[in-house]
């Protein structure tokens, strides 16, 4: 058993909602400073203010100040305006691009934009009615139902409107009709172009290889027309920046990095556009690539694919990593296959290198001539604007990385370090630093001492003002999750242990790790692991998992600079992920990473690396902060967007395809899916249809007990997710399930007598009289509550979580779980964070406690209270553990030795907490499991590794 670890008794008092937001037409509540602070940095931190409307006179939103206590400055020249230096942190107007008609002529800024469209308010063409599009839809995009299944669809429901009064037809009479109906939908049809290429160098003259001769075909759709459809859809409107910026801290002018434009490269990149002065009042639109190779079926012929991905540089990070049309596919390239005997043909190898970079070019060329000549198109507000087009990052795994900068394999894309000490560093990576070398060196010397491919001339060389080498975008995926996680510390662990205690020690020891890694107690969004490590084939979403968990289970099993090695690798993680990055942000991020590379050389020391960490993805990892300073916040560019990506635009498609000839049908799913997108846009954008982000409503037990029938998801909770509201317009909250429990207690004596907890009334009237007279030193006397209860088995919490998933206005759900029985399994009895003392931040204004009810009633005065049953736990320290950072917390206890119990308004809770058992050095029982080990271990770790928002809480 583990072992009991002493701990201080400490009185809690839960708090609800109390602390209002001082931002004007802002209603919202909060429950402690931390909430507040980043509710404030969160909602209120836009281009335009999302809470208003028509008090313009118009249906767009107007322009309003950044968040309180920040000054932005905006580039001048973009602007239209210039303002003297000494006055731009302290200019009160809110400047933009200047906007003009649609022939380029500058107009007033007070001039009210053109109406989102000409036409009819109640034209729906080429659909016939709201209903004939709603089912389109649902049965093309939603549904993804096959033709065969709508036909009989299409069957039943004009069977059905036969009467005997006459007879309907069904919205559509089969799949055809359908099909047709979406094909002439003009809005989105962006139509894909192919082109062809093939090898045209020197030729043997026998035994030519086949791959010379064939021909290679290339599918896109022309950039400008897709990034001139970003830019008119009024979804984003709210969520765009017209204009390059830079946000300081008013109180001590520190630097904030956000949004992608808030960083120095568009503010640089301006400076170059603005040398020529017919660009003044332009608006600059960063073109922001991405690919990734994806495989699509193992079973089948053909099952690779490389599409390439494309987005713009204004819309905010949220909305990019939602999507939200954000992120539209723009090419497929063709991926050159030959012969085992030709794979390490140098020619060959070369080949395949330049015909990506000739494509490339080939496919971005629409934007070329915006790039130096203002081009004039709608943006979100539905004003015109002289755009100028710009490429900016790549978002590439290492592989793709050296693809892109033409390097050698193991050298460092952004600087010259040599591959047998990266972290030595070197000099930054230039385009005429490259070219001063090629053309003083061989081609040699340039592969050996150089790390440069001197037969390989990037894409980039072809566009103005882009340099590849310094547009490779951070790998938050790549370079930290599946790079330095899983294929390097966790991968060490195991030598460590094979080295330290031989090879059956070592798995003796591992398969404790599983065990304890499986007896992680549930949590909302989490995945489980129930044999431990033991699966085939990572994903990026196991490694995810799998670092929130990882740490406490190799406890007591490594040397105590390993779990310190880990934790500053995992702070690295999560502070490169936040939403808003400070100067003091980079400060801890600096620190965390100075301790990952001190305490990390305990590999070196016990021999696992004895080479050394000349590693170029965890070498990638010195370059983040000058990369987030260029670029702002790292999880706006992300393979992780591009992986999603592949779901909906190649894995699904490709699915419901008949798999021969694939492609084509994949490129016509995604343009009807598309033409569907921009219809549905553009209805509710002449108010036609409701707006598509509606609140999350919070489930129903009722529902929540038919779906014990189906097979359980027992690796992740899937009801935790993103919402898609903007924080102006959502409450975050806790509130209880839509429906009541069944076959529960229905009152307080036979609910105490069901939990097997005696006090249950008494805490429930000492909770009566807290809220009746909450500022009353001395409790009034309430009589007993004999009323009916009403018992839930869940709670959702809504909540603001910019650096986790989460929807378009960075909102995210979760179920907290208090059920006697989960999928007919053993109970789930979810822990949380309470809040206890608003007038300090972090932990300290928050306790932890388990929640074994959630129940509601009615008093006598005719109020309802909707409460829930605690368990406190207590903090064993006043600060967090030394080794791991994680805060330590054990089960309150009263003086007379019983568990401390309460009841607290479910206000005061502020979201689900995670707690990891203490396994200290101890075997655990292949008894203890993820249902019961809250009950057999007596101290805990609260997870600030859980996610992000954890993080930022429990830190």
């Amino acid at each position: 058993m583990p072992q009991v670890i002493p701990r201080s008794r400490s009185w809690h008092v839960s708090t609800a909602r109390r602390i209002p937001c001082p931002h004007a037409g802002c209603s919202r509540w909060f429950k402690s400073l931390p909430g507040l602070k980043q509710h404030r940095s969160s909602a209120h931190n836009y281009s335009f203010d999302p809470t208003a409307s028509a008090n313009n006179g118009h249906d767009y939103p107007v322009p309003t100040k950044p968040a309180p206590g920040i000054v932005r400055d905006y580039h001048s020249e973009l602007t239209g305006k210039l303002v003297p230096w000494h006055r731009r942190l302290f200019c009160s107007h809110y400047i933009l691009g200047d906007i003009c008609d649609a022939n380029g002529q500058q107009i007033d800024r007070s001039t009210l934009p053109p109406p989102v469209s000409e036409k009819d308010p109640n034209d729906w063409a080429p659909y016939c009615d709201r209903m004939q599009f709603e089912t389109a839809e649902f049965l093309f995009k939603n549904a993804e139902m096959s033709a065969s299944n709508i036909d009989r669809l299409c069957d039943l429901w004009g069977g059905s409107l036969h009467t005997e009064e006459g007879s309907f037809a069904p919205p559509f009479a089969d799949h055809k009709q359908l099909y047709r109906t979406i094909d002439s939908t003009p809005l989105g049809d962006v139509p894909w172009k192919s082109f062809k290429l093939k090898y045209n160098g020197d030729r043997l003259m026998s035994n030519i290889p086949p791959w010379m001769d064939q021909t290679y075909e290339f599918w896109f759709c022309p950039a400008r027309s897709l990034v001139a459809n970003m830019l008119s859809n009024t979804e984003f409107n709210g969520e765009f920046d017209y204009v390059p910026y830079r946000d300081f801290s008013k109180e001590d002018e520190k630097r904030r990095y956000q949004n992608f434009m808030s960083g120095d490269w568009s503010w640089m990149q301006a400076d170059k556009i603005a040398e020529d002065r017919s660009t003044h009042g332009g608006t600059f639109v960063p073109i922001i690539l991405g690919s990734d190779k994806t495989t699509v079926s193992v079973a089948t012929g053909q099952n690779d694919y490389w599409p390439v991905y494309i987005s713009i540089g204004n819309i905010h990070n949220n909305v990019r990593r939602a999507h939200r049309n954000g992120v539209e596919l723009l090419a497929f390239l063709a991926i050159p296959k030959a012969a085992k005997k030709y794979v390490d043909d140098p020619v060959f190898r070369r080949f395949k290198k330049q015909l990506f970079h000739v494509a490339m070019s080939r496919i971005l060329a629409s934007l070329k001539p915006g790039m130096t000549t203002p081009k004039v198109l709608k943006c979100p507000d539905c004003h015109f604007r002289r755009i100028i087009f710009g490429l900016g990052p790549y978002i590439a795994d290492y592989p793709e990385q050296v693809l892109l900068s033409g390097i050698v394999q193991n050298w460092c894309g952004r600087c010259i370090a040599f591959p047998s000490d990266l972290d030595g560093g070197g000099a930054p990576r230039t385009s005429e630093l490259t070219q001063a070398l090629i053309e003083e060196f061989s081609l040699g010397i340039l592969w050996d001492e150089w790390g440069i491919d001197g037969n390989v001339v990037p894409f980039t060389e072809d566009f103005p003002h882009t340099d590849i080498r310094q547009l490779l975008a951070p790998d938050i995926l790549h370079q930290l999750v599946k790079g330095t996680f899983k294929d390097h510390l966790v991968e060490w662990v195991g030598k460590y242990l094979e080295l330290e205690y031989g090879k059956a020690g070592a798995k003796e020891r591992l398969a404790d790790i599983d065990r304890r890694i499986a007896a992680a107690p549930p949590f909302p969004g989490l995945r489980r692991f129930p044999d431990g490590r033991g699966f085939s084939q990572w994903t990026g979403d196991d490694s995810k998992a799998l670092m929130k968990v990882y740490l406490p289970a190799i406890e007591g099993h490594v040397p105590d600079d390993v779990i310190r090695t880990f934790r500053a690798f995992l702070e690295v993680c999560y502070i490169v992920r936040c939403n808003v990055i400070t100067d003091d942000t980079l400060m801890e991020l600096k620190d965390a990473l100075n301790c990952f590379h001190q305490y990390h050389k305990v590999f070196k020391d016990t021999g696992v690396r004895p080479e050394g960490f000349s590693l170029p993805r965890q070498h990638a990892l010195v370059h983040y902060e000058a990369l987030i300073r260029l670029f702002g916040a790292p999880n706006g560019l992300c393979t992780s967007i591009t992986e999603s990506k592949h779901i909906t635009a190649v894995k699904k498609p490709w699915h419901r395809s008949s798999k021969h000839n694939a492609l084509g049908q994949i490129l016509q799913t995604n343009q009807q899916i598309s033409q569907l997108a921009a219809a549905r846009a553009d209805f509710e954008a002449r108010g036609m249809l409701p707006v598509s982000r509606l609140a999350y409503l919070p489930p129903s037990d009722g529902q929540l007990s038919l779906s014990l029938t189906a097979e359980p998801n027992l690796d992740e909770d899937s009801n935790a997710g993103i919402v898609d509201e903007r924080p102006g317009l959502a409450h975050s909250d806790v509130k209880l399930a839509c429906s009541p429990a069944r076959n529960r207690a229905r009152n307080a004596l036979a609910l105490a007598i069901e939990l097997g907890i005696p006090s249950l009334p008494k805490l429930i009237t000492c909770f009566i009289s807290e809220q009746l007279q909450p500022d009353s030193v001395t409790p009034s006397i309430v009589p007993p509550f004999t009323g009916r209860l009403k018992i839930f088995h869940s709670a959702t919490a809504t909540f603001v979580a910019p650096s986790d998933p989460s929807g378009i206005g960075s909102m995210q759900h979760e179920h907290i779980r208090a059920i006697p029985s989960w999928h007919r399994g053993p109970a789930r009895y979810d822990c949380i964070f309470v809040s206890t003392d608003n007038t300090r931040e972090g932990m300290l204004s928050m306790d932890v406690a388990q929640v074994h009810c959630f129940f509601s009633f009615i008093h006598t005065n005719g109020q309802t209270f909707q409460c829930t049953l605690i368990r406190w736990f207590d903090c064993i320290a006043d600060e967090p553990d030394e080794l791991t950072g994680m805060w330590m917390v054990a089960p309150s206890f009263l003086e007379d030795g019983s568990p401390h119990h309460a009841v607290i308004h479910i206000d005061s809770i502020v979201r689900s907490a995670h707690l990891l058992p203490i396994f200290g050095r101890g075997y655990i029982s292949p008894y203890v499991n993820c249902h019961n080990s809250l009950e057999v271990f007596r101290g805990f770790y609260i997870n600030r590794f859980a996610d992000h928002h954890a993080f930022e809480l429990a830190s």
